[in-house]
């Protein structure tokens, strides 16, 4: 069976299942291709309010295939370099750069790129047992994915070489302990979880996701200065939305808001 990019819908939230059992959900070239025309047109879609990505099967994602990478080393190294930038990277920044809510289901080994999938969402349910692991440099090779770049920003500098540098497992529990995972579940549970965790997020104002995502995307970069402006323009920009008035009224009213 080929390795595929499945997708479907539950109520506002699409959901992108990687699909590739045999090979415990391994990435590839086809599957970066579907995951950045699907995120561009949810993005667009204001159907769609939030996306959860997940795995088929027992595991969410092994990363790169190691027979394809071997090949590839048979190719001009400029052929390695477009296949990162234009597929897997590409994905990697739209995700970060979608306006919707992200929320990466895990069970079982989110490793390699599939680990730095799950760094890029907004927000992580995991599985109990899932296994959380960088193996890059137990088979001679550096990270991509902006891995390094999501460790190094979420986990004190130790503790991000460690991971990077040993290639040594974390689990669910201690993820959630450093901050990096949201929920925990039974495993098999992580999907539902996750679209549980949707519909909260589908019921809030879908600018205001946007506006908040945005902000926590660029906050690290900016100057207390900047953040204040872009915070400000973000606010008087809601405070004049429909959905800033419905908010308000609702909450006057002491009823639920009905955000379009």
């Amino acid at each position: 069976m080929a390795a595929a990019l499945k997708s479907h819908s539950h109520g506002a939230t699409l959901v992108l299942t990687i699909s590739n059992p045999e090979h415990r959900n391994a990435l590839g070239p086809d599957i970066y291709s579907a995951g950045i025309e699907a995120f561009n047109a949810a993005d667009s879609n204001p159907e769609v309010r939030s996306i959860v990505i997940t795995g088929e099967g027992a595991h969410f994602c092994a990363g790169g295939q190691l027979q394809r990478l071997l090949d590839n080393r048979q190719k001009p190294p400029e052929f390695q370099a477009r296949t990162i930038e234009e597929g897997l990277h590409s994905w990697i920044e739209a995700i970060r750069s979608c306006s919707k809510p992200v929320i990466a289901a895990v069970e079982g080994a989110a490793a390699g790129a599939g680990f730095s999938l799950a760094l890029a969402s907004d927000f992580v349910v995991a599985a109990e047992n899932s296994v959380f692991v960088m193996a890059y440099s137990s088979v001679g090779l550096t990270p991509d994915g902006g891995g390094s770049w999501s460790l190094a920003r979420q986990l004190p500098r130790a503790t991000a070489l460690k991971l990077l540098m040993l290639g040594e497992r974390m689990d669910a529990q201690r993820l959630l302990a450093l901050g990096m995972v949201n929920e925990i579940t039974a495993p098999g549970g992580s999907l539902d979880a996750a679209l549980a965790l949707a519909e909260r997020l589908n019921a809030r104002a879908p600018n205001v996701l946007a506006s908040i995502k945005e902000l926590v995307n660029d906050a690290r970069t900016q100057t207390l200065h900047e953040q204040l402006g872009a915070e400000r323009d973000h606010f008087v920009n809601n405070l004049h939305h429909a959905n800033g008035g419905e908010g308000i009224a609702a909450f006057l009213e002491k009823r639920t808001p009905q955000y379009r």
